[in-house]
């Protein structure tokens, strides 16, 4: 069964819920698995960063920064299951 195209703001929506619930299951596991090879391989994550980013205007100056976003497995796996619940149900 085919469905249009969605909106912008659906994925937009699935992205974010997908990112939550994968960070908060993150950081389940960092707190109660004990350490060893399982801990590791869950709660890896990467965090690119930009910035710090300066803007100077005439009248005032603003810097921003540095911006990072943190993106793990569980964050990943997080998106997937958003999506196919979302999918499921739209």
């Amino acid at each position: 069964m085919s469905h249009g195209p969605r909106r912008p703001g659906f994925y937009l929506g699935v992205l974010a819920v997908g990112f939550v619930v994968g960070g908060l299951l993150q950081a389940f596991l960092r707190r109660f698995l004990p350490q060893g090879p399982a801990k590791e391989v869950f709660t890896w994550s990467v965090t690119p960063t930009i910035g710090p980013v300066h803007l100077d205007l005439l009248v005032m100056s603003i810097t921003l920064g540095p911006i990072g976003l943190d993106v793990s497995l569980l964050a990943v796996v997080g998106v997937v299951v958003a999506y196919l619940v979302a999918r499921s149900l739209f």
